[in-house]
Order: C-alpha cells, then sequence, then structure tokens
C-alpha cells in the first residue's frame, strides 16, 4: 500500500490532486521510465520538498494515480447503468464501448497513455471499484432481462467480454494505422456478444 499522506486540509487536497494531474501527464510526455519525482514537481508547479510531504516516492504516485484513473472509470461507467440496462445485449455494448473510448480519448489521449503505459501494471487491489461496479451492472442487466438469466456461466462469460472488449479497445486506439474504424470494431464486438447469447438460448432449446 502507498505511504501517501491523507490530505485533511482543501489545499492538501488540491496538491495532492495536482500532484496526480502532473504525474499523468509527465507519463503521457516522458513516458514510465523517464517520469521522476523532480518532473512531476516541476509539472505540479511545487518544489520536490512539498511532493514529498505526500508521496515518499515515485510509485506512491504511481498508486495514488492508479486510484485516481480507477475512480474515474467508476463515474464513466456508474451513471450510465440506470439506461444500460433498459437496453437490449448489443446496443447496451456499443453504448458502453464508446463511453470508454470518450474516457481514454480526454484530455488528448491522456488516458489511453495511462492505460497503454502503466495499465498492465495496476495492483488488483486498485481494481476493485471497478470489478464492482461492473458486477452492479451485471446483476441490473440482468434483472431487467430475465430471459437471460439461464444462460450458462454468466460470471465467466461476462468477464471475458467485458475485459476482452475493454482490452480491444485500448489496443485499436493505440493504433496509428488501424485497419478498420473504431465503429467497425464496436460493431463486430456488439455482435459478438449478441451471438454468443443467441447461440448459448438455442443451444438451451435445441
Amino acid at each position: 500500500m502507498p505511504k501517501t499522506r491523507k490530505p485533511q486540509q482543501e489545499r492538501s487536497r488540491q496538491t495532492v490532486a495536482a500532484i496526480v494531474e502532473a504525474g499523468l501527464l509527465c507519463i503521457q510526455q516522458h513516458g514510465v521510465e523517464g517520469t521522476t519525482t523532480r518532473k512531476i514537481a516541476d509539472a505540479a508547479g511545487i518544489g520536490v520538498g512539498s511532493l514529498y510531504e505526500y508521496f515518499s516516492n515515485k510509485d506512491d504516485v504511481f498508486a495514488a494515480i492508479h486510484e485516481h484513473v480507477v475512480n474515474e472509470i467508476v463515474g464513466v461507467v456508474k451513471p450510465l447503468i440506470p439506461e444500460l440496462v433498459k437496453q437490449s445485449p448489443e446496443d447496451a455494448t456499443r453504448a458502453l464501448l464508446y463511453a470508454f473510448r470518450d474516457f481514454l480519448r480526454r484530455r488528448d489521449n491522456l488516458y489511453l497513455t495511462y492505460a497503454t503505459q502503466m495499465g498492465h501494471f495496476t495492483p488488483g487491489h486498485y481494481l476493485k471499484p471497478v470489478n464492482h461496479v461492473l458486477a452492479e451492472l451485471t446483476i441490473q442487466f440482468m434483472m431487467h432481462h430475465p430471459e437471460l438469466s439461464r444462460l450458462p456461466n454468466i460470471p465467466v462469460m461476462s468477464y471475458i467480454m467485458i475485459h476482452g472488449g475493454i482490452a480491444t479497445v485500448i489496443r485499436h486506439l493505440s493504433e496509428r494505422s488501424p485497419a478498420f474504424d473504431f465503429d467497425a470494431l464496436t460493431e463486430g464486438l456488439a455482435r459478438m456478444v449478441q451471438y454468443n447469447i443467441e447461440g448459448d438460448i438455442n443451444r438451451l432449446e435445441s
């Protein structure tokens, strides 16, 4: 766990937020290896000594960045749940993929850079809020579509579809010259979800 000092006052919270923001910008500009606490402090407009009042080292800043990005993702997905659950699996998949794309593209691809350079380094315990909100989405979706409750291996297939889709989106957006556009990718993933569901239903009824 990071040794981050918990900011109690508004000014301290603003300083921590500025350091996290600066860390993201440094990763975008210098890469993970090229990012240092001094560069982060310079980007945040503070002295490196001030940074060390809140973070012991660069890894602690990275831990705070992981937590920040995860909270941002939850903030994107959670408000969408009431509308997503009313849609078909195919349409809900499209909507979720476009929302995730828009999130990654924020601030001149700031979060996409994080995902490509640091996403695979994110410790599992930081991802718990994301897993929780995705589980909430799955449960509420099943409640609104009870006909799907008889599908086999729902947790497994939901995990594969969601996390596989996220990884595919990140890979596609990271390519300089993708073979097809994002709309085509989204359509393919949405149809894959729908075909998988229809195939399982047909097998159950045969």
